[in-house]
C-alpha cells in the first residue's frame, strides 16, 4: 500500500513554526490548518474505521468502565450530583483511551497489518512510559474536575442530599441555586476541557510517531493549539458534540464515535505536524 505524501516544511514558510526537537534533533514544525483540514481528518477517520472496525476492542473496554460508574451513580443518591461531571469528564481522558486507535491508523498508513490486536502494540512501544505519563496527567485533570464539580455543588446546595434522580433534576432546573450550579459548573468544566485539549490534541500521536519525550510532546501540542486557535476550538466542539451524541443512547454510540474520533485525531496530527 502506497504511503500518502505530505508537504514538507521550508524554514522560510510563513505558515509553519518550529516548536522543539525530537530525540534525533529533528525540528518539530507546526503547520497552520483550516476548517477544511478538520473535515478531511474526520472523513479519513471514518474511512479508517469502515475498513477496520476497531470498535470491537472498545466494546470490551468502554462498557465495563462506564457501566460501573453510571450504575453506581444511579443506585447511590450520594453520587447523583456527579453523574453529569463523570459523563462530561470522559472527554478529558478520551485521547488516552484512544491510544490503540492511533496505532491502527499509523499501521494502515505504513501498509502494515491492521488487525485489532495491534491496538495493544502501544504497550511495547519505546514511548510507553511517556504515553503513560501524559495519560496520568489527564487522569489528574479528570479527578480534579470531579473534585471541583463536588465543591461547586456544595457551594450551591450546601449539604443537601437529593432523594433521587427526579428530586435532583427538579432542584437543579427550577431553583436559583440550580441555575448557579449549571452556569458555574459549565464555566469551570470549560477550563478543564481547554487544558486537556491543549496538552493532548496531538501529543499521543506524536509520541507514537516520533522519538520525543512526554514534555516535548505536550509542548508541541500546546503550541499547535496556540498556532491554530480557531480550528482547534472548533475541533474541541466537534469532539464534545459527537461524544454527547454517542452517550445519549446508553453510551452505545461510543462504540463507533470513539474509534472514529481516534482515527481522525491521527489524521489531524498528520495535518498539523510537518512530516
Amino acid at each position: 500500500m502506497a504511503q500518502a505524501s505530505y508537504p514538507q516544511a521550508h524554514p522560510f514558510q510563513t505558515d509553519t513554526m518550529r516548536v522543539g526537537e525530537d530525540a534525533d534533533h529533528e525540528p518539530i514544525a507546526i503547520r497552520r490548518i483550516g476548517t477544511e483540514d478538520l473535515r478531511q481528518a474526520l472523513a479519513q477517520g471514518f474511512d479508517d474505521f469502515s475498513r477496520q472496525p476497531s470498535h470491537l476492542v472498545f466494546l470490551g473496554l468502554i462498557y465495563p468502565i462506564m457501566g460501573l460508574l453510571i450504575g453506581r451513580a444511579a443506585m447511590d443518591a450520594e453520587w447523583i450530583m456527579l453523574l453529569f461531571p463523570i459523563m462530561a469528564g470522559f472527554a478529558l481522558v478520551g485521547p488516552f483511551a484512544a491510544i490503540g486507535i492511533y496505532e491502527i491508523s499509523r499501521r494502515r498508513e505504513q501498509g502494515l497489518d491492521t488487525a485489532w490486536r495491534h491496538a495493544f502494540d502501544v504497550f511495547r512501544s519505546p514511548a510507553r512510559w511517556s504515553i503513560l505519563l501524559v495519560g496520568a496527567l489527564l487522569m489528574v485533570l479528570f479527578v480534579a474536575w470531579l473534585a471541583s464539580a463536588m465543591a461547586i455543588y456544595r457551594w450551591a446546595f450546601g449539604d443537601f442530599a437529593p432523594a433521587g434522580q427526579t428530586d435532583f433534576m427538579y432542584r437543579v432546573m427550577t431553583t436559583r441555586e440550580g441555575w448557579a450550579l449549571i452556569l458555574v459548573g459549565n464555566a469551570v468544566g470549560f477550563l478543564f476541557a481547554v487544558a486537556a485539549l491543549m496538552i493532548s490534541v496531538i501529543s499521543f500521536p506524536l509520541l507514537l510517531d516520533r522519538h520525543v519525550g512526554a514534555f516535548n510532546a505536550m509542548g508541541a501540542s500546546i503550541r499547535a493549539a496556540l498556532a491554530n486557535p480557531g480550528p482547534m476550538a472548533l475541533w474541541g466542539l466537534i469532539v464534545a458534540a459527537l461524544l454527547v451524541a454517542g452517550s445519549i443512547p446508553l453510551f452505545v454510540g461510543l462504540a463507533v464515535i470513539v474509534p472514529v474520533l481516534g482515527h481522525a485525531t491521527w489524521h489531524l496530527y498528520r495535518k498539523v505536524v510537518v512530516r
